[in-house]
């Protein structure tokens, strides 16, 4: 089948999305996705849904391969989505969020000029407002350096809702850590790769567009990601950038229920945390400290620090 506007379809990408009990957004998104000029293949990790939803997919979208492990995996449902992905590159995509025509041909054109970057994240576009997400002037303003190639500001994590990555690197690292399960999950991941010598980047030629779903728990998401960014500083900051960031979320993080059951989840996990503990070396520990200090005013880190 031939692209929209002329343009031959591009193989070298495919769409992974993970859901859970979001229909109408999923299937939105999917339509605009199989719109496409790069028509990318397409699979969809169905974190057991009780909505219709797969049944919707498997009537709507019979190209789509649909994925059903029966249980909410998180974002571990990723992981079992590329395992049937052939193609050199996977775009992460969220079931409220889409790929602006283009962008997945650009990225992977600058994935097949540039073999150590293993990442590229895009300007996130706020529907329906047409404003950029608050997260974006981060990326942008990122306080790492890079080399002279790279096609945009360095970084040291990125946005699993809006990222174009090199399959060979996701599996080289793991992929996403089955232990975070969800919420934040992207850091233990990108400072997997950084580690190993990757590189990611923003690109803001790069979009996506992102209609936040009502369908939602915000405090149960505050709580993951708490919990899940001290799990990550115990796993691999040195020990004393551990205790230093574990004692400023104890005294910045809201005073609440929900700070307080994530710091019980927090500590419930220390064996297991411990047991995995493997602290970076200290030239990726600079950048993450510059990191740190950089998202304390970052407004899309008022619940973490």
């Amino acid at each position: 089948m031939s692209g929209a506007a002329g343009q031959a379809p591009d193989p070298r990408t495919t769409v992974v999305v993970i859901t859970r009990d979001r229909r109408t957004e999923l299937l939105r998104t999917l339509r605009t996705l199989r719109d496409l000029p790069e028509r990318p293949r397409i699979v969809v990790t169905d974190n057991g849904s009780r909505d219709g939803t797969g049944e919707a997919v498997a009537r709507d979208f019979p190209d789509v391969l649909l994925l059903r492990p029966g249980r909410n995996l998180g974002a571990v449902g990723r992981n079992l989505a590329i395992r049937h992905v052939r193609t050199p590159y996977v775009a992460f995509c969220d079931d409220d969020t889409w790929w602006e025509r283009g962008s997945l041909r650009r990225a992977a054109d600058l994935l097949d000029a540039h073999p150590p970057l293993a990442a590229v994240t895009a300007r996130i576009v706020v529907e329906p407002s047409g404003e950029e997400d608050p997260v974006v002037a981060e990326l942008r303003d990122s306080p790492l350096t890079g080399p002279d190639w790279l096609p945009g500001p360095a970084l040291g994590s990125f946005l699993a809702a809006a990222t174009v990555m090199r399959v060979d690197a996701f599996r080289e690292v793991g992929g996403f850590h089955a232990g975070l399960w969800i919420g934040g999950e992207e850091e233990l991941l990108a400072t997997d790769l950084l580690r190993r010598g990757h590189w990611l980047s923003y690109v803001p030629e790069l979009t996506i567009h992102h209609a936040a779903s009502p369908v939602r728990d915000s405090t149960a998401r505050r709580v993951l990601g708490l919990r899940n960014t001290l799990w990550f500083t115990w796993l691999r900051r040195p020990w004393r950038s551990a205790l230093r960031r574990t004692g400023y979320l104890l005294r910045t993080v809201p005073r609440d229920r929900a700070s307080a059951r994530a710091f019980a989840l927090a500590a419930a996990g220390l064996p297991w945390v411990l047991k995995q503990r493997d602290p970076v070396p200290a030239d990726l520990e600079a950048r993450l400290v510059a990191l740190e200090r950089a998202r304390r005013s970052s407004p899309a880190r008022k619940y973490v620090g």
